[in-house]
């Protein structure tokens, strides 16, 4: 019998006499049962201190994992809240009305309700120094076959801080052409549609692969250099530049496009720009002829107040003998436009227009349209707008005046 036994049955002992003393002394069966009663107690008092025990450990363990989850959880979610807060996501998007009547004779006119554009933002920020952007378009709502619309990558690269001055980029850019090609969301500009000539002698939205790296100095100078994938040109095109565009889809590349820009902003409301390209081959080595290109783009914009006029010029040049012949060798055109905004919702402007894709001809080849019109603001992220157009075609071309309304909004 243990130590802890005999103190048992001794104390047990004790208190039988303390009862033996107040009472008839029991038998020594009442005292064995007794001491087994007590025995049994305590066993009962040892089992529940030992499932205590356990319980309080896997309490601890409980308690344990549930912060190590915590912890865990806290972890993910602030790798997700950061990831979050590096990344923007925003659209832009257009609807237009087009009331246009055909003045050339036999020709369709053109009265139609479009979605035209449906555009989404996906940008993130890796770090201060380094960020990706892109946008992805549907055209005319829907695609495939038989439809009139296509879905398509606008630009998607990689812009990366050489320094407080340098920037350099990578991917699917925009080209430094003109005004509307970089920054071309509705809201941004008068009109439903865009601007003529920065539609068919800039291909706006024009974009290429490549590399570029941009400027700034503080005298208000600011610079870019490119080096792209360059225009493909074919004569079942009439060599048209916006037809030149082979949107990053397994481009051809033999002949590589460099461009360059120049722009001065120092003066408050002032913008000068003036930019230039240069490819040696726009038939990209697919003829016998090895045809090169150049062409420039200048513009200026001019601010004060309310009143605001911009005025651009885009000019061409091809070599090559088919070129020639179809006059296409020279392509230009050139627009001016004043605008007032009355209040911060409601402006008007008025715009004249002249190009022609086959200046290099002899024959009258000239368009000329004049636009004017008015944009409501409802928000500085939504706009209203309505405008009228008066167009001037050579002999045989479809020539449209009347009216256009258009939806636009940009977050």
């Amino acid at each position: 019998m243990n130590l802890y036994r005999k103190l048992f049955l001794f104390s047990s002992i004790i208190l039988v006499s303390f009862q033996v003393s107040a009472a008839k002394t029991p038998s020594l069966e009442e005292m064995w049962q007794l001491i087994q009663q007590q025995q049994k107690t305590l066993e009962a008092q040892k089992a529940e201190i030992a499932r205590l025990k356990q319980a309080a450990r896997q309490n601890e363990e409980k308690i344990e994992a549930t912060t190590v989850a915590l912890e865990e959880t806290e972890n993910t979610y602030g790798k997700a809240a950061e990831w979050f807060n590096k990344t923007s996501i925003g659209a832009y998007g257009e609807m237009h009305y087009n009331n246009l009547d055909n003045k050339t004779k036999g020709l369709d006119d053109k009265k139609e309700l479009d979605l035209h554009r449906f555009v989404m933002f996906l940008d993130h920020e890796f770090s201060d120094d380094l960020r990706f952007y892109s946008e992805l378009e549907v055209e005319h709502s829907s695609s495939g076959d038989g439809e009139n619309g296509e879905v398509a990558v606008e630009q998607a690269y990689i812009e990366y801080d050489l320094n407080d001055n340098h920037t350099a980029k990578a991917g699917m850019i925009l080209m430094p052409f003109g005004i509307l090609n970089e920054t071309h969301e509705p809201t941004t500009f008068y009109g439903t549609e865009r601007n003529v000539i920065e539609t068919n002698i800039i291909p706006t939205t024009w974009n290429e692969g490549g590399i570029g790296l941009s400027s700034h100095f503080e005298n208000g100078l600011s610079t870019d250099i490119y080096v792209t994938s360059g225009l493909y040109l074919k004569e079942s095109k009439n060599f048209k530049i916006r037809k030149g565009r082979q949107g990053v889809s397994n481009a051809y590349a033999d002949s590589l496009a460099y461009t360059g820009r120049i722009k001065y902003t120092a003066i408050p409301g002032l913008e000068l720009s003036l930019t230039g390209m240069y490819q040696d081959d726009y038939n990209q080595d697919r003829t016998a002829s090895s045809d090169s290109l150049t062409g420039y783009e200048t513009h200026a914009v001019y601010s004060i107040d309310k009143f605001k006029v911009i005025a651009l010029y885009a000019n061409w040049s091809l070599d090559g003998d088919a070129a020639k012949a179809l006059g296409a060798d020279k392509q230009d055109g050139w627009y001016i436009e004043p605008s007032y905004k009355f209040t911060e919702k409601l402006g008007v402007f008025a715009r004249y227009n002249e190009w022609d894709n086959t200046a290099g001809g002899n024959g009258d080849s000239k368009y000329k349209q004049t636009d004017f019109g008015l944009n409501y603001w409802l928000d500085e992220g939504v706009v209203l707008k309505a405008d009228y157009q008066n167009q001037s075609a050579p002999n045989g071309e479809n020539e449209y005046d009347g009216f256009n309304l258009g939806l636009g909004y940009q977050f």
